[in-house]
């Protein structure tokens, strides 16, 4: 396999304001971009001291590692009373696979204290490090294999330990896979996740990014800031919260907007609107559906209104439909 190149020089944890260099159109889930088959954009989720030290003294360390690979790397803007941030990695497989191994030197050289919020595994030891990959559930089963063969087989040839979430996380079609290895080995097994999810890149599209900030928000359903809005393009999920007049009103109840591919729309709504109708009853929550596409591409824009819990509901209802219907197509 290919030798990862020579780590950048560190300078430690430091610019915490550091801003990600993504755009919303950069910030796409795991998978292939568009027209560019061998070119991916993973994410990974870390701890805020894990991305002070990625992106070093000045920006340093990030900038070292973007120039040294060709990829855009950044990390999300840091949030108060959140505790996570997600570093974006966006380029060849190759640069992608590179940049990953030089951001576990990094933690290697540096290791970050605390404690994880959705760790999988036991702290490793001196030498090894810890990259919490987020991975779309539809691409999942590309990674694990049947019975598990492609991860183990993968664990075996990168000499890693991997261990993938059951769950979903909060708010989100992704689930983590948790790498833990020398720089080297998180190389490899980068190139090889990255190939799969290159492959079937497909299965990827309609994916709901995981956002810190969402989940630890939806977590403070008493807030008078809880009125969460969310909104999905197909790429990037951004989050806004506000104050209301009637807080007791509006305590405990969650916005969420998602975009649905016009070729969607149909199957979601149902013959004289039945499955929408379906999805409402079923998850309590209110469900409206712009008339026209909300821009160029065609899409529908979707407003889930409810409780938190009615919310995540009709959302998980939205996503099986679709799943139902691309496995529909599939057959077809």
């Amino acid at each position: 396999m290919s030798e990862p190149p020579a780590a950048p020089p560190r300078n430690g944890a430091t610019d915490s304001l550091f801003e990600s260099n993504f755009s919303a159109a950069d910030a796409t889930t795991s998978g292939a971009t568009q027209g560019v088959p061998d070119s991916l954009t993973l994410r990974a989720l870390v701890t805020s001291k894990e991305a002070g030290v990625i992106i070093g003294k000045a920006g340093n360390n990030v900038a070292e590692i973007r120039e040294s690979t060709g990829v855009k790397a950044g990390v999300s803007k840091p949030v108060p009373g959140v505790q996570e941030r997600v570093l974006t990695i966006s380029g060849t497989l190759e640069g992608v696979s590179k940049a990953y191994s030089l951001a576990a030197a990094t933690l290697v050289d540096s290791p970050p204290a605390g404690n994880y919020v959705h760790s999988l595994s036991p702290p490793p030891p001196p030498g090894i490090a810890t990259i919490r990959l987020l991975i779309s559930h539809q691409q999942m089963g590309t990674v694990i294999g049947r019975q598990g063969l492609k991860i183990k087989t993968i664990q075996e040839s990168a000499k890693v330990r991997m261990v993938a979430s059951k769950e979903m996380l909060p708010q989100s079609t992704e689930r983590i896979v948790e790498i833990q290895g020398t720089p080297e080995a998180v190389y490899n097994a980068i190139l090889e996740i990255g190939k799969c999810l290159l492959e079937d890149s497909e299965r990827a599209v309609g994916s709901i990014p995981y956002n810190p900030q969402n989940a630890t928000m939806a977590s403070f359903r008493s807030s008078p800031l809880s009125n969460l809005v969310t909104r999905n393009n197909g790429l990037m999920r951004q989050i806004r919260s506000s104050h209301h007049n009637s807080v007791e009103e509006n305590k405990n109840e969650a916005y969420q907007e998602i975009a649905i591919s016009a070729d969607m729309v149909g199957c979601i709504i149902g013959k004289g609107g039945a499955k929408i109708q379906e999805i409402r009853q079923m998850s309590g929550a209110k469900i409206s559906i712009a008339r026209q596409p909300r821009d160029a591409s065609g899409d529908r824009l979707f407003t889930i209104k409810g409780t938190p819990q009615a919310s995540e509901r009709a959302l998980s209802l939205l996503y099986e439909q679709l799943e139902q219907e691309k496995h529909r197509r599939s057959e077809d």
